[in-house]
């Protein structure tokens, strides 16, 4: 997985003349929630990170949408730069985001969710539906528990939130059997003469257990169109769900990335670019995959 020399960088360089992101505060009662604003003439995209991540986490996405698309990409509450809260409920994240779409005048908008940042955006979808017009779901399912997923919660209680410089805190994490600590630290900074997280470690403990559960109801909840985006090798959206997902939901379509990840959108980027591209189009093409690109993702009807 690429990363950037600095995590407060983009997630992918940046080539000439790309447009800067505007981040801004926005108050959502009485705490304020960091908000990255890629800008540009395109249909609105409010993109939603995962569990440890943050709103910079769309930044290389953001640079192939080009003018396509305008990113905005929050970071969520306790993550980034965004105000802690005692309350990490599935209720209280999808206010958060039915606030800010509702405070930015964006609605309805399409709404790219990943990971849990994509039950977010299906139960945004179902419990405000006139705030969604398009819904995108990058590889997570309506159920997050065993055990259709072997390990929907990672135990990261105790791991080492500080250290004397990037390369220790990165090994210190690498110690509690991470193979590649490169996640964390885009959600980590310098301050001084140390290096920390953005997070707490035991807020995202709360972050990831309020995520178990069973959410097909909000799955199959909205009426909007919609795209889950699979990770091939993902081991946390199982390919038989991600199928499911596409048969009890009418108007969605699967695109399986047979050699991405998790993290879909870092490990085929321009793919999933190009797919984004497609689907939000004007005008929907019939596949949203040219047939004869053998190196494109496979697309799958509902």
């Amino acid at each position: 997985m690429a990363l950037p020399p600095h995590p407060d960088r983009p997630s992918s360089p940046a080539s000439p003349g790309v447009r800067q992101p505007a981040v801004r505060p926005v108050r959502i009662g009485d705490r304020t929630l960091s908000c990255v604003d890629f800008g540009g003439p395109g249909r609105a995209l409010l993109a939603l990170h995962g569990t440890f991540g943050r709103g910079t986490e769309f930044t290389g996405i953001a640079a192939l949408l080009g003018d396509r698309v305008r990113v905005i990409a929050p970071d969520q509450r306790g993550h980034g730069r965004s105000e802690r809260t005692a309350d990490y409920s599935r209720a209280g994240f999808v206010a958060d985001a039915a606030w800010l779409v509702e405070s930015l005048g964006v609605a309805p908008v399409a709404v790219l969710g990943h990971s849990l940042g994509g039950i977010t955006a299906y139960q945004l979808a179902a419990r405000h539906p006139e705030l969604v017009s398009a819904l995108i779901v990058e590889d997570v399912g309506p159920v997050m528990r065993r055990p259709e997923v072997a390990h929907p919660v990672l135990d990261v209680r105790g791991w080492p939130a500080r250290a004397g410089s990037r390369e220790e805190l990165a090994a210190a994490i690498e110690e509690r059997g991470v193979p590649d600590s490169a996640y964390f630290l885009r959600s980590a900074v310098g301050e001084g003469d140390h290096w920390r997280t953005l997070f707490d470690w035991t807020d995202m403990m709360a972050v990831q257990e309020h995520g178990v559960g069973d959410w097909w109801a909000d799955w199959t909840g909205s009426r909007c169109p919609a795209l889950v985006l699979h990770g091939g090798r993902s081991t946390l959206l199982p390919g038989a769900l991600a199928e499911e997902m596409t048969a009890r939901r009418p108007g969605t379509r699967l695109v399986r990335f047979p050699d991405a990840g998790h993290w879909v959108h870092d490990d085929a980027p321009e793919a999933v670019a190009r797919t984004i591209a497609d689907f939000l189009a004007p005008t929907a093409p019939t596949d949203l995959v040219d047939p004869t690109d053998t190196a494109a993702p496979v697309a799958h009807r509902p």
